[in-house]
């Protein structure tokens, strides 16, 4: 059984008119399109709708108040998906600070910063590169 092209999938949490939601996709869609990231997809979803929403509702992670979010998951080779763990759920993220999710490899918005709630497209290569780090 030769491995699925896709190893990782980016799950998007975002909604329809937010600005910042808009921002994380078109960033992350960047990311995603360089030859070193081939091998993520992204799957989104507007907490707006039923599909969304219970999405969001089974990553038992996210905070409704810290939307866009993003969660990253392995493709097994029997091609079902698995949320990966923060490897380092307990230490300061440098990069991500406050955004970096605790229990799995992830973002969320981090609204009580100076930086206006922005995930950087450098929160978004960490995470992706902490990804790979962890075949």
């Amino acid at each position: 059984m030769s491995e699925p092209q896709t190893k990782w999938i980016v799950n998007v949490f975002g909604k329809e008119g937010c600005a910042k939601c808009t921002m994380l996709n078109r960033r992350l869609d960047k990311l995603l399109s360089e030859e070193r990231f081939a091998a993520f997809s992204k799957h989104y979803y507007d907490i707006m709708t039923e599909d969304g929403l219970v999405h969001f509702c089974l990553a038992q992670c996210l905070n409704p108040s810290r939307i866009p979010a993003m969660l990253v998951a392995r493709v097994n080779p029997d091609g079902s998906n698995e949320l990966l763990p923060n490897p380092d759920p307990d230490g300061t993220d440098a990069v991500c600070g406050k955004s970096k999710l605790y229990q799995y490899l992830g973002l969320q918005t981090d609204y009580s910063g100076k930086g206006g709630g922005i995930i950087t497209p450098e929160m978004l290569e960490s995470i992706l590169t902490q990804a790979q780090a962890m075949q």
